[in-house]
């Protein structure tokens, strides 16, 4: 049975009839974002229930690494909230600028020994320019970032709780995550999509090191 919604986001709004016939073309629609394929992609439409006047609702997962001697979860945890600052990558930057409020993020302690999951954060607010880009005494200003049209951006996050703490080699042993973009050879971004089956799949392996 064909269901009639309103599926809006930043990008993208419009209103038809859905269903599984119809689904492979609207996927492929211009002005389908990535935040909006790939929200469709794990969740389907209105999975998760809708909005105000009948928009769907979704959330969407991610994975953010940060460097534990620099930033890490436990930081997070004493501030409440952070600028994700820092990111310099263009990929990474387009990833969270798809980022919504509600989302959630695995943080990864990046660059330590061993590197890992710490925790979960959530996304308390979308995409906006990165202020360090403007400042020359930071080590991520950018001489030519304009400030009319800034080139690099931040999300907020907050911490929603800490994971006992699992190693990216303990990562590499479970058979689901075999597809996962953070194990995937020559990856360095640090800012990444997960599906949701990844996302319960890293925070149920954590919950299950309680008892071990």
């Amino acid at each position: 049975t064909n269901v009639r919604k309103s599926i809006k986001s930043c990008d993208f709004s419009f209103e038809r009839q859905i269903s599984p016939s119809n689904t492979r073309s609207l996927l492929r629609t211009p002005d389908f974002s990535f935040e909006s394929r790939m929200r469709w992609r794990n969740h389907g439409p209105g999975l998760l229930g809708c909005g105000s006047r009948g928009t769907v609702t979704l959330v969407a997962k991610w994975l953010l690494k940060s460097e534990p001697d620099v930033f890490g979860y436990d930081d997070l945890v004493r501030n409440k909230r952070e600028g994700w600052d820092g990111v310099r990558n263009y990929q990474a930057r387009n990833f969270m600028r798809d980022m919504k409020r509600g989302d959630r993020a695995i943080f990864y302690h990046s660059n330590a020994k061993p590197p890992g999951v710490a925790g979960i954060c959530k996304i308390v607010k979308g995409a906006e320019p990165d202020p360090t880009q403007f400042d020359p005494c930071s080590k991520y200003y950018d001489a030519k970032s304009n400030p009319d049209d800034p080139r690099w951006d931040w999300v907020t996050v907050a911490p929603d709780r800490k994971l006992n703490f699992v190693s990216i080699d303990e990562l590499k042993m479970v058979s689901e995550l075999a597809d996962c973009r953070l194990l995937a050879r020559g990856n360095r971004l640090s800012v990444m999509p997960l599906t949701d089956e990844e996302f319960e799949v890293i925070v149920s392996y954590a919950d299950e090191k309680v008892d071990s």
